[in-house]
């Protein structure tokens, strides 16, 4: 049964902690597991989370470390020594978790914590993890995994499998490797129990495994992992060496944090923010795409007086229908285009066919919503010049739109930058900025 947080459990959590019931609240979270344990620990004050973390064993206290929010993580984490954070934290942390924890500190900081390790071999698996860049396949992997060698005998195999399983919480996939450390293929725990004792690895394993190079985005893993059906990928360096595993609480744990990224920008903030942040960092992410917008619609307003509207008062009435319009089917537009990157669909590598396909269907939308709106001004004013300024405007503004909202993404995309950042705002002031400019011509010409 999943755990249920409520206002009247985090209030008796309180209590306990006021008093100091420590043989209750051991009883209470005996029950928990760390993401629920972290979850409580955030909706409380920080003088509370803190004498309730200290409650926690060591083991226990860095599974929750690495479920909180980073702010709290550090507020945790900033009175103890690097001594105390390597043996009570580092070292019960599987490598991915503990660099993610590590990286979150000065470079100098760093260093230090490094060399407190006293395991040479975790201190050079940490600070290789570390020499990624951030959001690669080698900035996810851990270094944890079961591998035997390809020439061994099955008794052999398990012998050794008994002795690396020591330092691997969770035993998804067993690799074979080569001589030379190559991966090779896989073997399945099933086929080792089955397998007479004296036959050799060479002759059950599976060599057709699926790798990722250290140095591959975060996002082809994420889509060689969804295509596959994964629930683990090896990695391996340039040499086709195996270096390390990304298992999938990982990559959904990426997908998660670039989706709050993309909608955070889709929605016009500019850095990646939490709701517990202070007002001045929240200030900070939201306002740059609220000039760019208040500058959107300043220039809207110079487009409007460029134009002699005072002989024809009835065109403001239509103002914000093609704005809208224009800004709707913009974000439209790129959002499919966002999506298709993001997925890497191949039909994007033909701009040609997207051109035609994104023409037709803003054309085939245009039209509709042309028709429909002339015939309602018809109805509301009699003389067909206006309906026609009106509608063939809106149809102008609407193929605009959806051209711009398509080929935007894609030019960004080709020059590196991410297209998320041509979601929202950005397409939505520009749209409404060329939309007002197009419909002023058009009336200007009709009228």
């Amino acid at each position: 049964m999943n755990f249920q947080l409520t206002k009247d459990f985090i209030k008796k959590i309180s209590l306990l902690i006021e008093t100091k019931n420590n043989s209750e609240l051991s009883k209470i979270f005996s029950k928990l597991l760390a993401p629920d344990i972290a979850e409580i620990l955030e909706l409380l004050d920080f003088e509370k989370s803190k004498y309730l973390f200290d409650t926690f064993s060591e083991e226990l206290g860095a599974d929750i470390l690495i479920e909180l929010e980073e702010d709290l993580r550090e507020q945790l984490l900033e009175n103890l020594s690097s001594k105390e954070i390597v043996e009570e934290v580092i070292e019960n942390l599987d490598s991915d978790d503990a660099a993610d924890v590590i990286q979150e500190f000065s470079e100098e900081k760093q260093q230090e914590l490094l060399s407190k390790i006293i395991n040479p071999k975790q201190a050079r698996d940490l600070a290789d993890l570390l020499s990624y860049e951030e959001n690669s396949a080698g900035a996810l992997m851990a270094k944890e995994l079961i591998k035997v060698h390809e020439d061994w005998s099955i008794l052999r195999c398990v012998t050794e499998m008994r002795k690396q399983a020591q330092n691997v919480h969770k035993v998804y996939t067993i690799y074979v490797v080569d001589k030379m450390k190559k991966l090779t293929g896989t073997v399945s725990l099933k086929s080792l129990l089955l397998t007479p004792e004296k036959t050799f690895i060479s002759d059950i394993y599976n060599k057709q495994v699926i790798s990722v190079k250290a140095n591959t985005s975060g996002e082809e893993v994420a889509i060689i992992m969804n295509k596959y059906d994964l629930i683990v990928l090896p990695v391996v360096n340039e040499k086709n060496e195996l270096i390390g595993r990304i298992t999938i609480d990982d990559v959904v744990d990426f997908i998660k944090e670039e989706a709050e990224k993309d909608y955070q920008m889709a929605s016009g903030i500019s850095d990646n923010i939490e709701p517990l942040d202070n007002i001045f960092t929240l200030t900070k992410a939201r306002i740059p795409w609220l000039l760019i917008g208040m500058i959107g619609g300043l220039l809207g307003a110079q487009i409007i007086g460029l134009f002699n509207i005072e002989d024809n008062p009835v065109l403001a009435f239509f103002i914000p229908l093609i704005a809208a319009m224009g800004g709707n089917v913009g974000v439209q537009s790129s959002a499919i285009i966002v999506q298709a990157l993001a997925s890497k669909n191949m039909g994007l590598d033909n701009w040609s066919k997207r051109f035609i396909k994104e023409f037709s269907v803003a054309l085939i939308n245009g039209l509709i919503c042309c028709f429909i709106l002339f015939f309602v001004c018809l109805l509301l004013y009699p003389e067909p010049q206006l309906p026609i300024t009106v509608s063939l405007s809106l149809l102008t503004v609407m193929v605009f739109a959806a051209l711009f909202g398509t080929f935007i993404p894609l030019i960004l995309n080709s020059y590196k930058i991410d297209p998320a950042l041509a979601t929202g705002p950005f397409i939505t002031t520009m749209n409404d900025v060329i939309g007002l400019f197009i419909y002023f011509s058009i009336a200007e010409w009709m009228l």
